[in-house]
């Protein structure tokens, strides 16, 4: 694979910043496409209000009557970590203002598969419900919410996912995806939506004097932003200027230790200090060992996680989960290493390998395809779908794209060139899912190809590493880490910003078997010295005895150490000099 650094372009923006600001982050801004210093604000009063939202009214009419009424409300959820904070947000707030009955259902993905099926309203009947809500799916869900209409259950949906041509019949759809929604923010994750609504629940039961009348304590919907950063990170939606204050609101309660006990003792269990807590750590540390209960077993240990109130109880779950992690982690690393082993001899150069990779074994864990399409696509650089069996006559595939490939639009593109060969899918720009039969695996692995190569070009192919600029000898020092650390929250498409530069090899070794520390120089003097660390190098090239110098992408990192803190260098890219 062909990996280039290259420069972000600097949009010329006359911007008024504040006089505090340091030069390099107004930089970072403006390239980020920040176009105002409003954008930066991250308080409540800068969120984005939920009356725009289509469908807003008649869900919170639906809500009311069923608060007012005691009537039996199921969440039926996703098995991921935004589907476990979308349930465990509901079902906390909804109880916080007095319904009576509330429970939750999280289709196993083993058994039921993705949404509200036909087959898991059968199971949700069995709980008598008055009302199905649906929190980060339902949006394709045209048959199961027909099923629930016609059992006499209400239906109301909340969702973030791209709509098809169809809409359910529900008796209310919240999506800001949905056609003629004028809600500013496209990219709200399904606990975003699911927050929204809960807000707009609150301020309608307030306005019918419930919480008066009925004695409750009026519930403050910050309390839930932990949930909601949670959810919003590990989604990987964009954080646009909405979401980053979601975020921001959430790690700033999570900080002081205003958050679940669940979230708490997982931050505890993956060694992440809270107060020191940035976005990515829920990302990377927090959202796999929630999401390992929905891809190795049941989501429910992590719904039940969140909802947990005793320290005791959560940090025992949160071990609970951490383990499934581990286990997920070694199927992971094994199915990896036969899928490498599937695309051995093909050559990156030419057309030998396809544009658009699909990978299937009959003994991957359908749990974790997902991740290991997201890694073969980082190692190759191209759109990939990873399949596994779902029973005997059909597969299930998980896609990962990359920048220039909107994933459910070329899914979307198959299937209307080939014509009942998807039975099933739906998804995102950069990920989606999917069903099929396994007979015609080679015919879509054909029809994916062809669809990728009339999309891409063969540039879009080679990984390009998009750099902030060098930073000066003065400015590699510990205030400027601070700086840009407090300046997130970073992520999905407002990424942490990273620096390129030639430095001097002072010292190289491997630790934890494949990462490689490093001491490096700005100077041929060695005046400057400064800490490094490249995480999964390649060991047949490093330690490198040969190289006296290389040339990094990296971001600035703290690192903490017996209570001392210096500054480190995060490689994203290493080349020997």
């Amino acid at each position: 694979m062909v990996t280039t650094i290259a420069r972000r372009s600097q949009p010329q923006a006359d911007v008024l910043w504040p006089e505090t600001l340091h030069p390099r982050l107004q930089e970072i801004y403006a390239a980020r496409g920040v176009q105002s210093a409003n954008e930066l604000e991250r308080s409540l009063q800068a969120m984005l209000r939920p009356q725009q939202l289509k469908g807003l009214d008649e869900a919170v009419r639906l809500l009311v009557d069923a608060v007012e009424q005691g009537q039996s409300l199921l969440i039926v959820g996703d098995f991921d970590a935004d589907g476990a904070t979308s349930s465990a947000l509901a079902m906390l707030a909804l109880r916080d203002m007095g319904a009576g009955d509330v429970q939750y259902l999280v289709p196993n993905r083993f058994d039921f598969g993705y949404g509200l099926t036909p087959e898991i309203v059968e199971v949700a009947k069995a709980r008598n419900p008055d009302m199905i809500v649906t929190v980060d799916n339902g949006i394709s869900s045209i048959e199961g919410v027909a099923s629930a209409k016609a059992a006499g259950i209400k239906v109301l949906v909340t969702d973030h996912h791209l709509p098809g041509r169809t809409l359910p019949e529900a008796d209310a759809v919240v999506n800001p995806n949905q056609l003629g929604c004028e809600f500013a923010s496209k990219n709200l994750a399904g606990v975003g939506v699911i927050f929204y609504l809960m807000s707009a629940l609150r301020l309608a039961l307030r306005e019918r004097k419930w919480f008066q009348t009925k004695g409750i304590a009026e519930p403050n919907m910050g309390s839930y932003l932990d949930l909601v950063a949670l959810g919003t990170v590990a989604d990987v939606v964009p954080l646009d200027n909405n979401n980053r204050i979601l975020v921001h609101q959430g790690l700033q309660r999570i900080r002081a230790g205003h958050a679940r006990a669940g979230i708490l003792a997982l931050l505890e269990i993956a060694g992440k200090t809270r107060h020191r807590l940035v976005a990515s750590d829920l990302g990377f540390t927090v959202g796999p060992r929630l999401n390992a209960a929905g891809r190795l077993d049941d989501m429910s240990l992590g719904i039940e996680c969140l909802l947990c109130t005793s320290p005791d109880l959560a940090r025992e779950m949160a071990i609970e989960l951490d383990d499934l992690n581990k286990d997920r982690r070694a199927i992971e690393a094994g199915m990896q290493q036969e899928a490498l082993k599937s695309l051995e001899g093909i050559s990156l150069d030419g057309d030998a390998l396809p544009w658009g990779v699909c990978i299937y074994d009959p003994q991957w864990h359908q749990g974790v395809i997902g991740i290991l399409a997201s890694r073969i696509k980082e190692r190759f650089h191209r759109p990939v779908i990873a399949f596994a069996d779902a029973n005997a006559e059909e597969i299930k595939g998980s896609a990962r794209s990359i920048p220039g490939l909107h994933i459910r639009d070329a899914l979307d593109a198959v299937a209307s060139a080939h014509p009942g060969l998807l039975t099933k899918f739906g998804g995102h720009a950069m990920a989606a899912g999917m069903s099929l039969k396994k007979s015609d695996y080679p015919r879509f692995q054909k029809a994916f190809d062809e669809v990728v190569r009339s999309t891409l070009r063969q540039e879009d192919l080679h990984a390009e590493i998009l750099s902030d600029g060098s930073l000066t000898r003065e400015e590699l020092n510990l205030p400027l880490a601070y700086t840009l650390r407090e300046a997130g929250p970073w992520g999905q498409h407002f990424p942490e910003p990273i620096f390129d530069g030639e430095f001097y090899l002072v010292q190289q070794r491997i630790v934890g078997e494949k990462h490689l520390k490093l001491v490096l120089a700005s100077d041929a003097n060695h005046q400057h010295i400064v800490d490094a660390i490249a995480f999964n190098v390649d060991l047949n090239v490093w330690p490198s005895h040969q190289a006296k110098s290389v040339r990094l992408a990296y971001r600035l990192d703290i690192n903490e150490y017996r209570g001392r803190e210096s500054l480190q260098l995060m490689v994203e890219y290493i080349e020997p000099l």
